[in-house]
């Protein structure tokens, strides 16, 4: 009687050992670090060739421009940018509405997207299209139907005429509504049997666990406010009432020909944006590790 013939067993594929693993996170590391500093020397290198230019004399810019090793620094550019022009106007004037405009929106797009995540109502999702259809709409578009509004309700001239048209932005109703649908449900439900109202839950439940939301959403309101240039162009009339953007072009455009000014200007205007950032990135990471949700 013939034996059965039986078939060999399935070679089964070794695990990688951990000297392998270790390599390739060193090695995806290694690229990402890499990454990571071409793209900061594509942002950083601007802003030197900037504040370095500042640093120099017109005459010296002029014969050698490529020359970063120049014997005449000063902060004359700098002097003359302060003299010359109400900078201390526009600055404040520019923290006063950016930083409005990063309290209203943070406020209102939370809310937003609260109640389009835990709210039930006919319509919600038609209400939640037609908010990410903003994201398509050109912001120039809408210029001349705002400078009507704003007219008839005589608010040109004013800071509310720059604020209110920033807080509805479509972007950070998207970066709250993504935020707040990633939050379990059991805290949300939790939250409703212990007797919370939904605006108890919103502001103790669901918004000390929105800080790396609402960092994001601060840093990109505040950057977008200070940078706006059209608008408040349009509707601040008076020179002590205009930004740092606007008021700044008033130097560049009467300085075409003197580099340092030029150069002084942009990097005045940069600094803030810079510190905002810094302050605001770490509290990102911290509202990270403090939430831990993924």
């Amino acid at each position: 009687m013939a034996s059965a013939v039986t078939a060999p067993p399935a070679q089964k594929k070794a695990p990688r050992s951990s000297k392998q693993l270790d390599r390739g996170g060193q090695a995806f590391n290694r690229l990402a670090a890499t990454c990571v500093t071409l793209f900061a020397l594509i942002w950083l290198v601007p802003l030197l060739w900037a504040l370095i230019t500042s640093l120099r004399s017109n005459e010296e810019i002029a014969a050698n421009p490529v020359n970063f090793l120049g014997s005449d620094w000063n902060l004359d550019a700098y002097r003359f940018a302060w003299e010359t022009n109400p900078l201390a106007y526009w600055y404040v004037n520019s923290f006063i509405i950016s930083t409005l405009t990063v309290i209203f929106t943070i406020v209102v797009c939370s809310m937003v997207a609260f109640a389009l995540v835990n709210l039930k109502f006919r319509g919600k999702y038609a209400v939640f299209a037609i908010i990410l259809a903003g994201l398509m709409l050109p912001t120039e578009a809408l210029v001349l139907p705002q400078f009507m509004e704003f007219r008839a309700l005589n608010l040109l001239g004013t800071y509310w005429a720059v604020i209110l048209p920033g807080i509805a932005i479509p972007v950070a109703v998207f970066v709250f509504h993504s935020f707040i649908k990633a939050i379990p449900v059991a805290l949300i439900e939790a939250a409703r049997l212990d007797g919370a109202s939904w605006w108890r839950t919103y502001y103790q439940v669901v918004m000390p666990l929105c800080r790396p939301a609402i960092s994001a959403v601060a840093i990109l309101t505040f950057i977008t406010s200070w940078n706006a240039f059209l608008w408040p162009l349009l509707v601040l009339t008076q020179t002590k009432s205009q930004t740092i953007p606007v008021g700044l072009s008033g130097l560049v455009g009467g300085a075409a020909i003197q580099y340092a000014e030029t150069m002084a200007s942009a990097v005045l205007g940069i600094l803030p944006l810079l510190a905002v950032f810094l302050l605001l990135q770490r509290q990102i990471a911290q509202g990270v590790a403090s939430t831990g949700i993924k």
